[in-house]
């Protein structure tokens, strides 16, 4: 029996980033385990661990596929990889000479998104920048608010810690950072529940009661979805009043808090916000409040860990401004066991390694939020370009994008469209052919993590039936465009690595590529903490040179100067308010076909007793959750673990539509709409209104 372990990792959109070992016997993956050269607060996950699920589904895609009848229908017949590869140059091609490469949009990414060679995203780019200026997503679907907000108060994204300066602080404040589920790093969880075991209080604030606050939460603050900040302004506002802010702090660091202080105390003309003020807004109570004020006060250094979920509502802008003014206001901003209340993980610099790029900039760009009225509008809908075909890598848009069915009505407008992926999902349906291809384990690659380290993922197995690397089809198509050399620089998988190693600062090939993992120098760095050690030496990239809590960039862009509650307003008929966080077995959609995953995970509405019962609805019964964006018939979970007045679908769930045009697979974004949350162009998808009823 021929026996090997190789180190691996997932290379996918998850938020961690893994040192993993694949056990492989005659060719075939056995499983997955923790790598014994990891450090000892790194672990994968129940995902990573059931990888050979994946990689061994009899659904996999084996060879490619040609559209055999209407887009959706999933009628598709095998053709050989040539005739496959010539069909898609000569459309792709013909797109080209007739509308210009304007006209073909890159949708996807996420399917193998930290790898240095085989990257969904960088790799798609490259291709259509060498065949012309075509139109690209711009943004993204997880983090847009923050990632265009952060900068205009700091000057910078890269304002993150790294997960041990957490045994440094003395309070933890998940806000909507599911952190058992969503990873965000593969370090972190085992960081604060160490922390807690040292008796350290973590306070998880969230509209559910998640498997984080059961598991590694010291108290559970329930707030209803996008009031978030409403809340944090009521926690400064207790500051205010009881002397708690640090002035010293604010003073040496910031401009713009006496602005935020007239709006905080209700002096412009605006409501004060009273903890009873937020209380009506978000459903926290008051003394909840002053308590979780008090206490955050009390304990210092204190790390705010916001999850993306705060800012992907609604005005999620304002909360990732607001979170950043109260670790300002506390005096926890960049100092060790501290945050910047930015986003956290994956925004410090990294260990210095090259990557595949681009050759130019796109022609056009459209907010990947809005990507199916940018197709069904175009340019008569103020869009910069008229797209005809889409190319799609590594991306399951008709789930995971809003309004599932306006998608599915771009995609049927399209003259071409083509995918690479493992399986034919509800997006590769919609396309005009299919390309296979294959998962990390069957190729090797360097994997960037959310942390200071690096990994080599080496090929475990060969690849499933005829499956081919993303690289080596991309390779296969320049050539017939006539630009091959151009993209591939004569170089193979293997001297695309050697090349990044070479010019990296690992030392050692062969030795990084046995043990899979490459630390970098430091473990325990803090965003901006050269700024808060000598703000004259290191100042900001802002036009203060400090920290801007009230900014001119979103005046200008047509929004306060400071925070606030900007919220959705009810919709009348459609009382309850919908989440769609990750689910644990899911990394986004990927998973949710594979029995293993959605046996441990049904797929259900979180519903509270309250509200069941209101309806006339019992645990376990059918329901149907309604609004003007569609209309899904799902069983309903009744439970005290989520707040009165709000519901919950895990995102991910493949839509399986009926004569009706009722989802009965359970996918949240059947309800939810491609207006974003303005000026970032953001996700909203927790900013959803729905009526939920027996059915």
């Amino acid at each position: 029996m021929s026996s090997i372990r190789v180190p691996v990792s997932c290379n996918k959109d998850c938020g961690a980033g893994c040192p993993l070992l694949a056990h492989v016997e005659n060719g075939r993956l056995v499983r997955v385990t923790d790598s014994p050269w990891r450090g000892p607060y790194m672990r994968g996950c129940a995902r990573g661990y059931q990888l050979p699920l994946t990689v061994h589904a009899p659904s996999r895609l084996k060879r490619p596929l040609l559209l055999d009848g209407p887009r959706g229908s999933g009628r598709f017949r095998e053709v050989s990889w040539s005739q496959a590869l010539d069909l898609v140059a000569d459309r792709l091609g013909s797109v080209v000479q007739r509308h210009g490469a304007q006209s073909i949009l890159r949708l996807g990414g996420s399917g193998s998104s930290r790898g240095a060679l085989h990257n969904t995203a960088l790799l798609t780019q490259r291709f259509l920048g060498f065949l012309g200026p075509y139109t690209e997503t711009s943004g993204n679907y997880s983090s847009q608010a923050v990632s265009y907000t952060t900068p205009w108060l700091l000057g910078t994204k890269m304002a993150g810690i790294d997960p041990g300066t957490l045994q440094h602080s003395r309070l933890i404040i998940l806000w909507g950072a599911n952190i058992a589920d969503n990873r965000l790093g593969c370090e972190m969880e085992a960081r604060i529940r160490e922390a807690r075991q040292r008796g350290v209080p973590v306070i998880v604030i969230d509209p559910r009661r998640s498997r984080t606050a059961r598991n590694l939460g010291s108290e559970w603050i329930p707030v209803y979805p996008g009031t978030d900040v409403a809340l944090m302004m009521a926690v400064l506002y207790v500051w205010i009043n009881e002397g708690l802010a640090d002035n010293a702090f604010i003073d040496k660091y910031s401009v713009g808090f006496g602005l935020l202080l007239r709006r905080i105390l209700g002096q412009d003309g605006g409501p004060a916000c009273t903890p009873e003020w937020a209380e009506a807004l978000c459903g926290t109570p008051a003394e909840d409040i002053v308590r979780l004020a008090r206490l955050y006060a009390r304990f210092r250094p204190a790390a705010l860990l916001p999850g993306l979920s705060v800012q992907r509502t609604v005005g999620g802008e304002e909360s990732a401004r607001m979170a950043i003014a109260l670790q300002v206001t506390s005096g926890n901003f960049g100092i060790l066991g501290g945050s910047s209340g930015a986003q956290f993980w994956g925004r410090l610099p990294e260990v210095r390694m090259p990557c595949i790029d681009a050759p130019a900039p796109p022609g056009a760009e459209v907010p990947v939020y809005r990507w199916p009225d940018a197709i069904l509008a175009g340019t008569a809908g103020g869009y910069p370009s008229d797209v005809r075909a889409v190319y799609n890598v590594g991306g399951n848009y008709l789930v995971q994008g809003a309004d599932v069915r306006k998608g599915m009505r771009a995609f049927e407008s399209l003259e071409f469209a083509v995918c690479h992926d493992y399986f034919l999902t509800p997006t590769a349906s919609y396309c005009d052919e299919v390309l296979p291809a294959t998962a990390f384990l069957e190729r090797k690659d360097i994997v960037f993590p959310e942390a200071s380290f690096l990994l080599f993922s080496d090929r475990g197995v060969p690849p499933q039936g005829e499956a081919r690397n993303d690289y080596d089809i991309f390779c296969d198509l320049a050539e017939r465009l006539g630009f091959g050399e151009r993209f591939s620089e004569g170089r193979d998988e293997e001297a695309w690595l050697h090349y990044f190693v070479s010019n990296s600062e690992v030392p050692d090939y062969e030795e990084f590529k046995r043990t899979g993992i490459y630390m970098g120098k430091g473990q325990l760095r803090v965003g901006l903490a050269g700024f808060v050690a000598d703000p004259v030496a290191s100042p900001l990239s802002t036009p203060s040179g400090k920290i801007e809590l009230a900014s001119e960039q979103h005046v200008r862009a047509g929004f306060s100067a400071v925070p606030e509650a900007r919220m959705m307003a009810e919709e009348a008929g459609y009382p309850l308010r919908l989440v769609t966080p990750k689910a644990r077995y899911r990394t986004h959609s990927q998973g949710d076909n594979i029995r293993w995953h959605r046996e441990r995970e049904p797929q259900v509405l979180w519903i509270h007793p309250t509200d069941a019962a209101s309806r006339g609805v019992v645990d376990g019964q059918l329901v149907l959750a309604r609004n003007p964006q569609g209309q899904v018939r799902i069983p309903a979970r009744v439970t005290q673990d989520i707040m009165p007045g709000v519901v919950c679908l895990l995102a991910g769930a493949w839509p399986r539509f009926g004569s009706d045009g009722t989802d009965a697979g359970g996918c949240p974004n059947v309800l939810t709409p491609t207006e974003p949350t303005l000026p970032s162009q953001g996700s909203r998808t927790h900013s959803v209104w729905v009526q939920v009823e027996p059915g």
